[in-house]
């Protein structure tokens, strides 16, 4: 057992027990994090992406156990796998920089114990289960009261509100009681909002970026990575402002298109010049349902036409009217999605017709490591090309399934909607914006050379790629 006496400056003062128990000088932003913790029961840290927030509330949790007589630490994450990864991991890495944390403390898989009293003197790894709803995840953290008791909260934006509740519920008893959370400002709802916005005034809330600007910027995130991302996105753009700036997209932001632009782009007339340069392609969803539709849709550069839609259709029915608008408008790319491998017999059947499919699943990882998987990577590629001109045909069912869905962000990166939460609200799913969705798979690129003098790459603007010729 530590001496009292040392015991109490260490509780009082935790950067000194930092910079003595594992000779490290915390940054400015840490440092004024770990003094408030004395005297503050609710904190709360608002960061970038990368500055070492997980380091600072592993010393919080250290600090607790060292400092307070028979402690309990209770720490949750968005995932166990998270939990395990980043938290707990952390902790163990800086107990085995210092002998004396190490010999009062043993670190297990989910409990890190008191040596002399290990039933009662503990910091405990929580989870749920991946099928929880926010009821049951809330019921990790009830039932713990202790005289001495702190909760952390790690990714604190996706946890459930209702886990908060129950952690805040600690604070009514014992005689020293905190909660602690951090994460990065991905979600306008949710704990980590909360306490930075409509509850700021019982917070101490650390806010902490990567501004290259900011003489206070955590020293930790690569400034010429920041630099790039502001001059590749822009300051006001919602990836660099929860990544470098630290700070909340706005609320507008969150709807991937609005009536107006979808509006805009079904009465949007082109002429020939302003995608004839371009790729053909058709983008081409398989229906997995019965009443799910397959969609088969054609774009070129900015122009996309018609779609042909069909229910119930046999793979090699579907097959065949690839095959015909191949033969009668020459489309380069054919995209077909493979999500859960619904478009194989599709993909064989085109194969076995000497074509070139190309299978896309949606819950692949994304090209640009900003987005969380493929579906959202083209969906929003999608939205940038119908606001900067891109033409639509006047289906009345498509403009539906566009301005619905919305985004958010979990962990930095942009994550569109699930199909099926879109489907619950417009009552099918849709199947025409994924269509055209999968015609982004690929950055957008000029025809084929040699198609130039084999045929005409000019899409009339009535032109029905349907039509027998």
């Amino acid at each position: 057992m530590i001496p009292e006496s040392l015991a109490l400056i260490w509780k009082e003062n935790p950067v000194r027990f930092v910079t003595e128990l594992f000779d490290v000088t915390p940054d400015p932003w840490q440092a004024d994090t770990l003094m408030a913790f004395p005297s503050h029961n609710r904190l709360a840290m608002k960061a970038a992406k990368g500055p070492g927030k997980t380091c600072c509330l592993a010393w919080l949790i250290l600090n607790f156990l060292m400092t307070r007589p028979q402690s309990r630490v209770a720490a949750c994450s968005i995932s166990g796998h998270n939990l395990r990864d980043g938290l707990w991991a952390e902790c163990a890495k800086w107990m085995q920089k210092s002998e004396l944390v190490s010999g009062q403390f043993e670190w297990q898989k989910e409990r890190i114990v008191n040596r002399q009293f290990p039933a009662t003197w503990w910091a405990s790894a929580r989870q749920w289960s991946k099928s929880a709803d926010a009821s049951q995840q809330s019921k990790t953290l009830s039932g713990l009261h202790e005289d001495y008791m702190l909760f952390v909260l790690d990714e604190s934006s996706e946890i459930p509100q209702a886990v908060m509740a129950t952690a805040e519920a600690v604070l009514a008893s014992g005689i020293e009681c905190k909660v602690v959370q951090a994460g990065n400002p991905t979600s306008l709802t949710g704990p980590l909002y909360r306490a930075c916005v409509t509850d700021r005034a019982k917070w101490f809330v650390t806010e902490i970026n990567g501004d290259p600007d900011d003489p206070r910027r955590s020293s930790r995130m690569d400034i010429e990575w920041c630099r790039d991302q502001i001059a590749t996105y822009g300051r006001e753009n919602p990836w660099v402002l929860v990544n470098v700036f630290g700070q909340f997209p706005p609320t507008s932001l969150n709807a991937l298109l609005g009536p107006q632009d979808v509006d805009k782009a079904m009465k949007c007339h082109l002429q020939p010049h302003e995608y004839n340069w371009a790729q053909k392609r058709l983008g081409i969803d398989v229906a997995r349902f019965g009443d799910d539709r397959t969609v088969i849709f054609p774009r070129q550069g900015l122009a996309s036409r018609m779609p042909l839609i069909m229910r119930k259709e046999r793979t090699t029915d579907i097959a065949a009217a690839v095959a015909k608008a191949v033969s009668s408008w020459g489309p380069e790319m054919l995209l077909v999605d493979d999500t859960g491998h619904w478009g194989h017999g599709v993909i064989d059947n085109l194969l076995a017709a000497g074509l070139g499919p190309v299978g896309i699943m949606f819950h692949a990882p994304a090209l640009d490591d900003r987005y969380k998987n493929r579906r959202c990577e083209m969906w929003i590629e999608m939205a940038r090309w119908v606001k900067r001109g891109g033409a639509l045909p006047p289906v009345d069912e498509l403009r539906g399934e566009l301005i619905e869905p919305t985004y958010t962000f979990l962990n930095g990166k942009f994550l569109l909607e699930s199909k099926d939460q879109i489907k619950a609200r417009i009552g099918r799913s849709p199947d025409l914006a994924d269509a055209l969705a999968l015609t982004f798979a690929f950055p957008d690129q000029p025809a084929a050379f040699m198609d130039k003098f084999t045929r005409s790459n000019v899409v009339e603007t009535e032109f029905d790629p349907w039509e027998v010729a």
